[in-house]
C-alpha cells in the first residue's frame, strides 16, 4: 500500500467520506425557497458547500438580494435561514445520510495498516459525529474536529493543526483529502499534504486552483497514491 508513507490521513466529511451533498443541496434550497422565495441552480449552492452554514447563507442571502432587489440580508434573516435549513436537515438526515460505497473497505484498510484516522469538518461536532454513527464509521475516528472546536474554519488552517494535536501528530506525513478547495487550502496552509477527491461536487478545474498534492478518484484510489518523496 503506497499509502503507508503517511502515518495519518485526516478526512473531510460531507461529499469525501459521506454521500451527503443531494440531501445538502435539497436542505439549502428549502431554506431558501421559504424565506426569500429564490430556487438557485446547484452550482451557486455548491459553491459554499465546506463551509460554516451562517456564511454560505449571508453569501446566498446577498447574492439574492442583488439579483432580486432585496434588502442586504441581517442576523435575522440568516438566523431563520440557519434554522429552516436545520429543520429540514434533521427530518431527513437518516434516512438520506448514507456512506460513499468504498468507505468502509478503505477506512478498514488504513485502520488495520497503522494509519491514524481523523475527520475535519465545518459541521458541527455533534452533527458530523451523528452521521457518523447513522453510517456505522464513527468507530474508525478518534478525532472528529467540527467547526464549535475551533475558532477559525476552513480554508483556515485552524482545524487542521486542532486535529494534528488531538492525534499526536506532525504535520509532515500526514495526508488531507477532501472534495473542495476549502480543504485544500485549509491542508496546504498547515503544511500537509493533500489528497482532492474527484467524486465530491467540486469540478477537477475548480480543485486545480488550489494545488492538491494528489488527485484521487475514489477513496479505494487512496489506498493506492504515490506519497511521492
Amino acid at each position: 500500500m503506497a499509502l503507508r508513507r503517511y502515518h495519518t490521513v485526516l478526512f473531510d466529511l460531507d461529499g469525501t467520506v459521506l454521500d451527503s451533498i443531494d440531501m445538502i443541496l435539497a436542505s439549502l434550497r428549502h431554506a431558501l425557497q421559504t424565506h426569500l422565495d429564490w430556487d438557485p441552480p446547484d452550482p451557486i449552492l455548491v459553491r459554499g458547500v465546506g463551509t460554516p452554514l451562517r456564511e454560505q447563507f449571508f453569501d446566498h442571502a446577498g447574492e439574492a438580494a442583488q439579483l432580486r432587489g432585496h434588502a442586504a440580508p441581517d442576523e435575522a434573516l440568516v438566523a431563520a435561514l440557519c434554522a429552516t435549513y436545520l429543520d429540514h436537515n434533521r427530518a431527513h438526515h437518516d434516512a438520506l445520510i448514507r456512506p460513499f460505497p468504498d468507505a468502509d473497505q478503505t477506512l478498514a484498510r488504513l485502520k488495520a495498516g497503522g494509519v491514524k484516522l481523523g475527520i475535519v469538518t465545518s459541521k458541527p461536532q455533534g452533527t458530523a459525529r451523528r452521521g457518523l454513527r447513522v453510517t456505522g464509521l464513527e468507530h474508525y475516528f478518534p478525532v472528529v474536529i467540527g467547526a464549535d472546536d475551533v475558532r477559525n474554519t476552513k480554508p483556515h488552517p485552524e482545524p487542521v493543526f486542532t486535529a494534528l494535536e488531538a492525534l499526536g501528530v506532525p504535520a509532515l506525513g500526514t495526508l488531507f483529502v477532501g472534495d473542495s478547495p476549502h480543504d485544500l487550502h485549509a491542508g496546504r496552509a498547515a503544511g500537509v499534504a493533500t489528497a482532492a477527491a474527484l467524486w465530491g461536487p467540486f469540478p477537477r478545474a475548480t480543485l486545480a486552483l488550489a494545488e492538491p498534492s494528489h488527485w484521487a478518484s475514489s477513496l479505494a484510489h487512496l489506498l493506492d497514491l504515490d506519497a511521492g518523496p
